[in-house]
């Protein structure tokens, strides 16, 4: 034995502490996190959110429908299950989406099949309350009847477990498990249907039409399903209150006058000694034969395969979910599921359909449900860009290729469907994000022909594509109120939201087009100045009471004769009423002039010299955010929380976020805001909890503390990890302020980095306090800005 000096002894202990801490720390950053995901928040108090089991970015989405708060088809509000539908959407908004040829599981008293409830209101079944379970892969429940429903899904096929107790008539008979297929979606949309089923083996095949949520024109949806387990007893169809078991086959329309007729198809079984009846589902948007291809072709025995499928789902949501790592430091499980759920979320839409597409041929890949990319190209693709950048480039690819064959870049797209143009063409964001970022596997030069098109071309209807009012954006440099636009047509309306996106989309345009050499880069740099062109200096702004806010100095909506209108600057704010392109059209789009002001993403710096400087700057925004104008349940508010950067504050931005995480982000099913937006706000929510905020369309990631006290992200393609490590680190979060930084070991102040932090690998420590200080505050520390870079060229010149 040898005898060490206390003095060694003791270091020798430090260092093994210092090891075993580090150890545990490694541990905790590489386990899986899968567990702390729940499908279950916002899925009340209008998040919308698609709860059920699904692959990442699949097209089969099993989940129990309601007839409450069913945009994503279920919701946890506590209304009545009126069916399993195979297709939906997440966080759409507006009319519930998809939700087609849904299975509704019941017995009918005495065996017959007239004594069966068909239509949905009469089908409305309450479930067991605790009963709901949902995780990645997996939903079930079990309705207060008895039946216990459960689902999982491969990439386009669905697979239920549905579980009979044991009951019998009056006189004795056991009943006989019934499964109807109803030929509706959620909306109550369908135009018309069909529907066959085989005698022999109870096979089920169908088609429908039907009406996307929020764009133009109708899509055909199909399905293919097959029942196993029980003993085919009988089939047929049933339309309104009445059934029978032939005919096998079934055309139904709209019905006179759009009088909704209810009809769909039934299988019933004898019941198996187990009570379990499970079906497949396969989906498909080319034909019911595909459908069933799909089935086949994914799940071979869906009596054997479900624990399978979901195993194999948790696989692959583990996977998508690797790149991120986190080192809690002591941080509630609460908060942990809210930041897992929220990137969770981020991968449920859009949907891969990939060969699901009948409009044309293409070998590329084709990508839906981008509901919409106005809300989408903010946080959620850029999150996609550092831990899928993979799966993001195909979408952009698939933009392109739309383009290619339709003619125009969507800027809303669902079930094959364009949607509505909600501002301006802010594809050309998702593209300038992606260039500047490095994604790979894109046609720069047909990106480049797809945003001249944008800027250039207006379509005959920019309600659904392009943009409307080029000859006055080309003219005048703004969009005039009450615009005459003889070329296309669209709601005439969003002024001042219109020329704030598109000089920003603009701005997006000019800055592939010098990367590429194009010599008119030059022209939409200079229209991403146009925004000021709606500045009017003067303009006061008051509260609904009649007080005076004291800030002047506002967008107002100018006439084709540059005379100004008038929009109250409050109007279409949180304190107000709501606008949208339905609901009160105005000339701003589901915001406020409050909020819009702060809508110059490329040029800040310009902003806030425009506003009376930083302090003048800072004191507007911290009014906003604290009077009620801002609303964090809608995307336009999201970059503003971080601001406060391009004024030399990033302290401010730190608090901010903090003021509404978790205040109105957490783990609960009413733990969003509001609209989820397609993963929208989970983004938010998940960039912010790591410490950086993405200036989309532009190599900027604003920098504040991480909610953790590590975040380590490896770069799926250069296997590079880049770690954010506080030091001091407080899960209390009284210390969130940044006193000093180093980059790779080397004193850092900027407030912000750019993406080749994720790309090469860096590490960033950051030293915390309960104070703000003076890091990040020098006019050398602040993000680029537009005019910024201007200046520096004309100096240089």
């Amino acid at each position: 034995m040898v005898n060490l000096p206390h003095s060694t002894m003791a270091a020798l202990i430090t260092n093994l502490l210092a090891l075993t801490t580090l150890f545990l720390r490694l541990t905790s950053a590489t386990k899986d996190d899968l567990h702390y995901v729940s499908p279950l928040v916002g899925s009340t108090a209008g998040g919308n959110v698609f709860a059920g089991a699904s692959l990442p970015y699949g097209l089969a989405k099993p989940v129990a429908d309601v007839d409450g708060q069913n945009t994503g088809g279920f919701s946890t509000d506590g209304s009545n299950v009126t069916g399993f539908s195979h297709m939906h959407d997440s966080g759409t908004g507006g009319n519930p989406s998809m939700g087609q040829f849904p299975l509704f599981p019941q017995y009918c008293p005495d065996n017959g099949v007239d004594n069966c409830k068909f239509g949905k209101a009469a089908r409305a079944t309450h479930y067991v309350d605790g009963s709901v379970t949902a995780r990645p892969g997996y939903f079930g429940l079990e309705l207060v009847n008895g039946i216990k429903a459960e689902m999982t899904a491969a990439r386009r096929t669905a697979v239920y477990r549905f579980t009979f107790p044991e009951a019998r008539a009056e006189g004795g008979v056991m009943l006989d498990p019934l499964i109807l297929v109803d030929l509706t979606d959620l909306w109550e949309s369908r135009q018309n249907a069909s529907i066959r089923i085989d005698a022999e083996t109870g096979r089920v095949k169908g088609d429908g039409t039907f009406l996307p949520s929020f764009g133009a024109g109708s899509y055909r949806a199909y399905f293919c399903a097959d029942f196993a387990g029980a003993r085919v007893r009988d089939s047929g169809i049933w339309v309104n209150d009445r059934a029978g078991s032939e005919p096998k086959e079934l055309f139904v329309t709209r019905g006179f006058n759009n009088f909704y007729l209810q009809a769909g198809g039934y299988v019933t079984f004898a019941r198996p000694d187990d009570g379990v009846v499970t079906a497949r589902v396969g989906v498909s948007y080319v034909s019911s034969e595909h459908a069933c291809s799909n089935a086949e072709a994914e799940v071979s025995d869906p009596v054997k395969d479900f624990e399978i499928l979901e195993k194999a789902a948790v696989s692959a949501w583990s996977e998508k979910l690797s790149p991120i790592k986190v080192t809690s430091g002591g941080v509630s499980d609460g908060l942990l599921s809210s930041f897992w759920s929220g990137i969770y979320r981020t991968m449920l839409s859009p949907q891969d359909l990939t060969g699901e597409n009948p409009l044309w041929e293409s070998d590329e890949p084709y990508f839906d449900s981008f509901y919409c990319l106005w809300d989408e190209f903010r946080a959620q693709l850029p999150l996609l860009t550092i831990i899928d950048p993979q799966t993001q480039s195909k979408m952009v690819r698939s933009l392109l290729d739309t383009f290619k064959h339709e003619g125009w870049l969507p800027d809303c797209r669902m079930s094959l469907c364009k949607g509505w143009t909600q501002g301006g063409s802010n594809a050309d964001v998702v593209l300038a994000d992606a260039y500047v970022k490095n994604l790979t596997g894109i046609d720069w030069e047909l990106a480049y022909q797809a945003m001249v098109n944008d800027a250039e071309n207006e379509p005959l209807e920019w309600s659904y594509e392009g943009r409307g009012g080029l000859q006055s954006w080309k003219k005048l440099n703004y969009i005039p109120y009450l615009d005459f636009d003889y070329l296309g047509f669209g709601t005439n309306s969003r002024s001042i939201s219109r020329t704030a996106e598109y000089a920003y989309n603009d701005y997006g345009i000019a800055v592939v087009g010098k990367a590429l050499g194009k010599e008119d880069f030059t022209k939409y740099l200079s229209r991403a100045g146009n925004w000021k062109n709606l500045f009017k200096a003067d303009q006061k702004s008051f509260l609904e009471n009649g007080t005076d806010t004291g800030f002047t100095g506002f967008f107002q909506p100018k006439y084709l004769n540059g005379t100004w209108g008038f929009q109250d600057p409050i109007a279409c704010s949180a304190l107000a009423s709501w606008c949208s392109l339905t609901s009160n059209p105005s000339e701003t789009f589901e915001s406020s002039i409050w909020e819009y002001l702060f809508f110059v993403p490329h040029d800040m710096a310009s902003l806030i010299k425009t506003l009376g400087g930083p302090d003048s700057f800072v004191k507007r925004l911290d009014y906003f955010h604290t009077s009620g104008l801002a609303d964090i349940s809608n995307e336009p508010v999201f970059l503003t929380v971080y601001e406060y950067h391009y004024a030399g504050r990033p302290a401010l931005s730190a608090q901010r976020s903090h003021s509404y995480i978790p205040r109105t982000f957490n783990a609960s099913n009413n733990g969003l805001p509001g609209n989820d937006d397609s993963g929208a706000m989970g983004s938010f929510l998940a960039w912010s909890m790591m410490g950086l905020f993405p200036n989309p369309g532009q190599n900027v990631y604003l920098i504040i503390a991480p909610f953790f006290e590590a975040v380590e992200i490896t770069h799926p393609e250069t296997n590079q990890t880049a770690t954010i490590r506080n030091i001091n680190f407080d899960p209390t979060y009284r210390s969130i302020y940044i006193q000093s930084a180093t980059l790779n070991g080397k004193p850092y102040t900027k407030n912000w980095i750019g993406h080749e932090f994720f790309t090469q690998g860096m590490t960033l420590e950051l030293t915390l306090g309960d104070q703000e200080s003076d890091w990040g505050t020098s006019k050398e520390d602040l993000p680029p800005s537009l005019s910024d870079t201007i200046a520096q060229n004309e100096m240089q010149m």
